[in-house]
């Protein structure tokens, strides 16, 4: 498959009151097209910072500080905003954990989606009627199962639930990607039933585009589920990629098999035990590979030295030095 996606070495940090933290500590990834890929890791290791950092949205006190983001070919980095704007018009879209803090609170639905879908270009020619953008904006509600479209184009982010919220954002976002989607949390804010009903229809949806997907969740059944390529996060690193059946039942990194043992089981058997200690303070981050304080296989190289990807193929790679041969 052609690559579509690299995230080389990135390292990205914040200016804080106490100092600066290093939260991204040289990651590195890829997504091909047509591919969808799963990132899994704790809360607080850096996969909201990874994916902001791809369309250049980090918070005002963000400090990129090496590392070269790739997609088609040129550094997201580096290019201008003009190009930026393009690439976030027309070729990478997000949807974020929020949905109620996604869409603007003095602005109808339908506004929000015609002015997507105007400077999206899926509505070709300059002279754009508002009808056709009407009638856009109701097709892409109809796509995602909302029903009485009518009513919710002309209502308020506060007149809709939850799922509604959310719903809308999928479809500003999967009407208008043309290559990339990014899902941070797609359904934090949403009940059991309708979080099933939303990835559903976004598995759907995507399949049907073609998109290449980068989902992060902290549900590890909807990861197994629907993407085809498994990433493992941790404090700023990615420690092991494979195929999602592969990363699911051939776990190889400590913290991969901690955090799969961690879930619990239909059939019973008792309570986990979970993975001792927490993610690290990025503020004065563990040197080495950063797990090693909560790793019971730990040795003295794993507090010197960061190990890097190795595997018996490019299907499944861990940087753990379990598996690295010096």
């Amino acid at each position: 498959m052609k690559r579509l996606l690299d995230v080389n070495n990135l390292r990205v940090g914040y200016k804080i009151y106490k100092g600066s933290s290093k939260v991204l500590n040289g990651l590195s990834f890829t997504v091909h097209e047509g591919e969808k890929v799963g990132i899994i890791g704790e809360s607080g290791s850096g996969k909201t910072t990874a994916m902001r950092a791809i369309l250049r949205v980090l918070a005002s006190n963000a400090i990129v500080e090496s590392g070269e983001i790739s997609f088609k070919g040129k550094d997201i980095l580096k290019i201008n905003e003009k190009e930026l704007t393009e690439i976030r018009r027309k070729n990478i879209t997000m949807i974020f954990q929020d949905p109620t803090a996604a869409l603007n609170p003095v602005f109808t639905a339908g506004d929000q989606l015609a002015n997507v879908i105007k400077y999206s270009g899926i509505i070709e020619g300059k002279n754009i009627r508002n009808e056709d953008l009407k009638a856009k904006s109701l097709e892409l509600l109809k796509d995602v199962a909302l029903q009485d479209p009518e009513r919710v184009l002309n209502s308020y982010p506060f007149q809709l639930s939850g799922g509604m919220k959310q719903r809308i954002c999928i479809a500003m976002s999967l009407g208008t990607a043309r290559d990339l989607l990014i899902a941070d949390e797609p359904t934090t804010n949403l009940d059991v039933t309708i979080q099933d009903q939303v990835l559903h229809l976004m598995s759907k949806l995507v399949s049907e585009r073609n998109l290449s997907v980068i989902l992060i969740s902290h549900a590890l059944g909807t990861i197994r589920g629907i993407t085809d390529r498994g990433c493992v996060m941790y404090a700023g690193d990615m420690i092991e990629t494979a195929a999602t059946g592969e990363l699911f039942s051939n776990p190889l990194h400590p913290y991969t098999r901690g955090l799969l043992e961690s879930c619990p089981k239909l059939t019973g058997g008792g309570f986990s035990k979970g993975i001792r200690g927490h993610v690290p303070d990025y503020l004065d981050p563990p040197s080495g590979c950063r797990f090693h304080p909560r790793c019971d296989h730990a040795s003295d190289v794993c507090k010197r030295e960061k190990p890097q990807f190795v595997g018996d193929s490019d299907s499944h790679l861990v940087a753990c030095w379990l598996y690295n041969k010096r």
